[in-house]
C-alpha cells in the first residue's frame, strides 16, 4: 500500500539516533553536529518506489556534498528482503556511497516520524528540518523521468544557508513495515 510522508514541521530538530551500519559501525546524530547539514533517507530493498529511484539517488548524491545516511526501519523478520545482506546488495547495485543504517528496534523511525520508503528528511547546519518531501515527480508507472531535481534543489539551498522554498511535495512510497 502506498502512503505519503507525514510532512513533519520545518524547523523540527533532528532526533537523536545511534544505529549500526551494515559493517556494525555506530553512527549517531552527534557525528553530524558540526557539518553543513544532514540528509536522512528511510529506505529498504523490497519497495518498488525505492527501487525506481535508487540508481539515480546514488548518482545525484555522488554529486552533492551533504552528509547522508539511509536507514532501514522495516521489520526484516516479516520482510526478509530487507535483511542486512540484501541491503548491502542494494547499496552495491545502486552505487550508494553513504552509510546504510539498521533500525532494528524501529525507535529511530518512530522518532523521525518516518511513514514510507523512500522518506527524505534534510536538516540544515543546525540540524533543524529544512526539507521533507519527494526526490522528484517520478513514481513507478507515471512516466515522468527520475531526475532528483526536487531533492537536489533542497540540498543546494541548505548548502548556501537559504530556506528551501515551499510547498514541499510529500514523498510517496511503501508504508514502513512496523512490528505488531
Amino acid at each position: 500500500m502506498s502512503v505519503q510522508s507525514l510532512m513533519v514541521p520545518i524547523g523540527t530538530p533532528a532526533p537523536e539516533f545511534s544505529l549500526p551500519d551494515l559493517d556494525g559501525q555506530l553512527h549517531t546524530r552527534a557525528d553530524y553536529a558540526d557539518g553543513p547539514g544532514l540528509l536522512v533517507i528511510f529506505a529498504c530493498n523490497h519497495c518498488p518506489y525505492v527501487r525506481h529511484l535508487e540508481s539515480k539517488l546514488g548518482e545525484v548524491l555522488g554529486t552533492l556534498t551533504i552528509p547522508t545516511v539511509a536507514i532501514c526501519t522495516n521489520d526484516a523478520d516479516a520482510y526478509p528482503d530487507d535483511a542486512p545482506e540484501h541491503l548491502r546488495a542494494q547499496a552495491d547495485r545502486a552505487g550508494w556511497k553513504f552509510p546504510y543504517l539498521i533500525d532494528e528496534t524501529q525507535q529511530v523511525g518512530r522518532a523521525f516520524r518516518a511513514a514510507c520508503t523512500p522518506d527524505f528528511f534534510l536538516y540544515d547546519a543546525r540540524l533543524e528540518l529544512a526539507y521533507r518531501g519527494a526526490f522528484d515527480e517520478s513514481t513507478p508507472g507515471n512516466g515522468k523521468p527520475v531526475t532528483g531535481n526536487e531533492l537536489r534543489g533542497a540540498v543546494e539551498a541548505v548548502r548556501t544557508g537559504a530556506p528551501v522554498p515551499e510547498p514541499h511535495r510529500p514523498s510517496m512510497g511503501c508504508s514502513i513495515k512496523w512490528r505488531a
